[in-house]
């Protein structure tokens, strides 16, 4: 029996994990992962265009093209804080719908963009929309499972997920040696609307009429605090915060990384392609290990990867006036994308566990704040970018550290359990 409704109209007793009606893995992990795909093929099939689009809105500061990237992040952010709520309250589904509609909206401002600034502004639109897919992604696999087996089931997604940003760069390249960057959009836009449309014809609604929460300033807010207050929560969302901020500053500094120093032109799409492969192998190493190992141990030793391996590495960067060989850098950024891969899935299910039937709700939080601190860190690393990898180094393994100190605080809070009123 679960526990009573709060005053506030919240019951965060844990639901028994069950639903009426579930699609086979072999269709539910590839939904999932197309849907939540949506933000990363935005993001990665841009990277070949930043040059172009800079160069058709006149921007002078090559660096000013990051904006590109982080302004897809900005939109992210503002609207993870309302898509967990909505869904709490409306149901998951017509949460996915509402947020794609603002996607392809934000595609459309882009196309027809008449300055860099309304370009910006479409791109946060697309940020904005995305947050949908992404937020109720993470509720409607806390609806369906708990635990470890949730960690294997999102590092699975997480895997086929990978599969996106891999080829999305070589994507974006192939449609520029045939049209203008205006028709990566209308690519994107194609690419929602199949999305939307497998997600109406064969998900299940994963949250019953039940368990839903009226969607009010005060219900909201009272989910948001005891997000915030519970410790493991707030600590492992802060944690990946830290993760996620130099990897968003490679993603704004890889064009100029690799087209830059190391001169690799348009076999630019094969590098980032390599990296990439090697975060979802690491997923897909996660989702077999987690069960025997446990998350927080995995996490401890995928931190432990980033650290040391910046550590060694620093010096040759410092030694090869920031652009060490190009192989010494792809052996770095491999081992760091493995460990990175192992540390998604991971830190995000630990922030969620405790929530309960908060799920929506908390999901919003969580990618919110970690997506509040990973901007200006991602920002800062790759406005720093000089012509060499110095920033980028020294970026994740500083934020590494500091995410590991924010885990081990977590941990030494209440054991990690649904809250209950």
């Amino acid at each position: 029996m679960s526990a009573p409704a709060s005053q506030d109209g919240l019951d965060t007793a844990p639901d028994p994990v069950a639903t009426p009606k579930r699609l086979t893995l072999g269709e539910f992990i590839p939904l999932m992962a197309m849907l939540i795909s949506l933000v990363a093929l935005s993001i990665d099939a841009m990277l070949p265009a930043l040059p172009a689009i800079g160069a058709g809105f006149n921007v002078t500061e090559a660096n000013d093209t990051q904006l590109v990237i982080a302004a897809v992040f900005v939109g992210l952010g503002l609207g993870q804080l309302v898509y967990g709520p909505v869904s709490d309250s409306i149901g998951r589904k017509p949460a996915i719908y509402l947020g794609n509609v603002v996607f392809i909206i934000g595609c459309a401002v882009s196309i027809t963009a008449s300055s860099f600034e309304v370009m910006l502004l479409g791109r946060v639109l697309q940020g904005f929309g995305a947050a949908g897919n992404r937020t109720v992604i993470m509720a409607i696999v806390r609806d369906m499972y708990e635990g470890r087996m949730m960690a294997k089931i999102m590092s699975f997604i997480m895997a086929v997920f990978i599969l996106v940003p891999a080829i999305a760069p070589a994507l974006g390249q192939g449609i520029l040696w045939i049209a203008a960057w205006e028709a990566i959009f209308i690519a994107l836009l194609v690419f929602a609307g199949i999305a939307t449309l497998w997600c109406a014809l064969r998900l299940p609604e994963s949250l019953s009429p039940e368990n839903r929460k009226p969607f009010s300033a005060r219900v909201v807010g009272t989910a948001f605090k005891t997000a915030l207050l519970n410790r493991v929560t707030f600590g492992y969302t802060v944690a990946t915060g830290f993760v996620f901020g130099p990897f968003l500053g490679y993603l704004a500094s890889a064009q100029q990384i690799f087209q830059g120093p190391y001169g690799v032109g348009e076999l630019f799409a094969l590098y980032f392609a390599s990296l990439v492969i090697a975060t979802g192998a690491a997923s897909i190493v996660n989702g077999n290990l987690v069960l025997r190992f446990g998350m927080r141990r995995l996490s401890r030793l995928a931190m432990a990867g980033v650290i040391i391996g910046s550590a060694i590495f620093t010096p040759v960067v410092l030694l090869t006036a920031g652009v060490p060989q190009i192989w010494s850098f792809m052996a770095y950024m491999m081992l760091i994308f493995f460990c990175v891969g192992m540390l998604f899935g991971n830190l995000n299910v630990m922030a969620m566990e405790p929530m309960g039937k908060l799920a929506g709700t908390a999901a919003a939080l969580i990618s919110a704040l970690s997506t509040a601190i990973s901007i200006p860190l991602g920002l800062a690393i790759g406005q720093a970018f000089d012509n060499t990898v110095t920033p980028l180094v020294v970026g994740f393994g500083i934020c590494c550290l500091f995410s590991l100190f924010v885990s081990i605080w977590a941990d030494k809070g209440n054991p990690p359990r649904p809250i209950s009123f």
